[in-house]
């Protein structure tokens, strides 16, 4: 096939009309067009024809190992002895560990190295949070990792300086201590992207490994990987790859305040100012008031550079919205997670920060850009989900988490819509010219934002070429 006509397409506000790809890329819109020898013809038959959706934050390699994970966490495990019966029935991978994902303390408490034993004795167990910042370590796994003599900062220690199990933010460290681990498939996690109608990615993952790199670029060259993929996790100083490819970008330099140890302000200052100085905006990974606040500070002594970005923005109280507009900051924010875990933040958040939560309305009246993300696998990856959980804001049991930050549908798809490069930009369009990357759904658009669902994507084209019917 040379190219591809998708006939009686629903175009938004334009009505209906042929559009025919070519080339990677939109070549002509219009009524009657006739099919062209090679051509593959898709009737549409009045469904809506859109940009393909983008994920302004997520973890490529995270989400493919989830896929191969036990999940300990809710909805599917709510208690200790399901978590149990979990655990015991998990198989082992080829080295004998059992790798539990998606924990959270409403299942059997805070967990540590004795606990988690008596869940699961024998083999070694690591269980990650669901936040993604701590892995829990049986004793067994304690010992083959070589816990006892690390000295790696995120090892948690009890009064007699022993380790706990409790393992904060060492990913990378960890994985050193670990048995090499077979290569991650990232051709499950891009089909399973391209059924939702995501045709371009963020990789939020900081301080992205040379392997995992090297693993995410050859999934793109060699179409594994369809998506187009913005990486968050180069070095300061990353410049052009020797051989770009069109569907690979460098995006601001990431940086993770942590919650269990924020960093002093001339340190941040220092790691802002070396991105700047290479042209590199930042995204800042701010979760708590206290980190939004140090962030701010720095900011106003090391100034901001376009494109400087907001990581989660999980809670801003309103008294600093209108600051965040005045320094041009963009806010990558994750509505997601109030419909997975909102009635966990109702119980738990005090009521009067409630409203400060994933804020999307006030941030967008103040003039802030805003995009919207999964932060899968660690919040829920279906961007369909996403969109009406910005809209609606409902938890699980029904209740709403800030009502007044609710905006409307076609507001959050616009979100959707936008560039990996301008997160709350201007929207992608249907129009000649543009990029082929495409989503086809079953039914006219104002139906798909009345009810939200991945069931209505019919189709994904990316790069000009079909990838899901």
């Amino acid at each position: 096939m040379t190219g591809l006509l998708l006939r009686d397409a629903e175009l938004g506000r334009r009505g209906r009309a042929d559009v025919r790809l070519a080339g990677g890329r939109i070549a002509e819109i219009g009524g009657g067009l006739a099919r062209r020898p090679g051509e593959q013809v898709v009737e549409c038959g009045g469904g809506a024809l859109i940009p393909g959706l983008c994920d302004h934050h997520l973890h490529l390699h995270a989400l493919a190992a989830w896929r191969r994970s036990v999940v300990c966490g809710p909805p599917a495990v709510t208690g200790a002895d399901r978590l149990a019966a979990v655990l015991r029935d998990a198989e082992p991978d080829e080295h004998g560990w059992v790798r539990g994902v998606g924990y959270a303390e409403s299942v059997a408490g805070d967990l540590d190295a004795a606990a988690l034993d008596a869940l699961r004795p024998g083999g070694p167990v690591r269980i990650q949070h669901r936040s993604g910042a701590l892995w829990i370590l049986n004793p067994a796994a304690v010992r083959a990792a070589g816990l006892a003599s690390a000295d790696h900062p995120g090892v948690e220690r009890d009064a007699a300086g022993r380790p706990t199990g409790r393992l904060w933010r060492a990913d990378d460290w960890l994985r050193t201590r670990l048995p090499a681990a077979r290569p991650v498939d990232l051709g499950t996690v891009g089909r399973e992207l391209a059924r939702l109608g995501v045709t371009a990615v963020t990789d939020a993952t900081p301080d992205l490994g040379a392997g995992a790199r090297a693993a995410i670029e050859a999934a793109v060259r060699d179409g594994t990987l369809p998506q187009r993929v913005h990486l968050l996790g180069l070095p300061p100083d990353a410049g052009t790859p020797p051989h770009p490819h069109p569907r690979l970008s460098t995006g601001p330099y990431k940086i993770v305040l942590a919650d269990s140890g924020l960093p002093p302000l001339d340190e941040l200052g220092a790691r802002i100012r070396h991105a700047h100085e290479h042209r590199r905006p930042v995204a800042v990974h701010c979760v708590t008031r206290e980190a939004l606040l140090l962030l701010l500070a720095a900011f106003a002594d090391t100034g901001t550079l376009d494109g400087d970005r907001i990581e989660h923005a999980a809670l801003v109280p309103e008294s600093i919205v209108p600051e965040l507009a005045r320094r041009g900051l963009r806010v990558v924010t994750q509505p997601g997670f109030l419909a997975d875990r909102g009635d966990d933040y109702l119980r738990d958040v005090p009521a009067e920060d409630v409203p400060d939560l994933y804020r999307c309305r006030s941030l967008l009246e103040a003039g802030v850009p805003v995009g919207l993300s999964s932060d899968a696998p660690y919040g829920p990856l279906d961007p369909w989900a996403v969109l009406d959980a910005a809209a609606n804001r409902t938890t699980r049991s029904g209740a709403v988490a800030g009502r007044d930050e609710t905006i409307p549908a076609a507001e959050a798809l616009r979100s959707l819509l936008t560039a990996p490069g301008t997160p709350g930009g201007p929207p992608r369009r249907v129009a000649t010219g543009e990029a082929a990357d495409l989503v086809l759904l079953h039914v006219p658009l104002t139906e798909a934002l009345h009810r939200p669902s991945a069931g209505n994507v019919r189709a994904t084209i990316a790069g000009g070429r079909l990838l899901a019917e």
